[in-house]
């Protein structure tokens, strides 16, 4: 995760809630964590996978 850049999900709320972090720069993978959290847990995605979850997450 060293070479991972964070940023925050354009899907995130801009309350200091719900917020959701991804990471880029991690060849064929998904980091994503808790903004709230910067030290927390990373949950890995793969690429392939990623796209899919976010469209199902879009259809509701």
């Amino acid at each position: 995760m060293s070479n991972a850049a964070w940023r925050t999900s354009t899907y995130s709320n801009g309350d200091e809630g719900d917020c959701v972090e991804v990471a880029d720069g991690v060849a064929g993978l998904v980091p994503v964590r808790d903004s709230k959290v910067e030290g927390g847990p990373v949950l890995v995605v793969s690429a392939a996978a990623w796209g899919p979850f976010v469209a199902a997450l879009k259809a509701g």
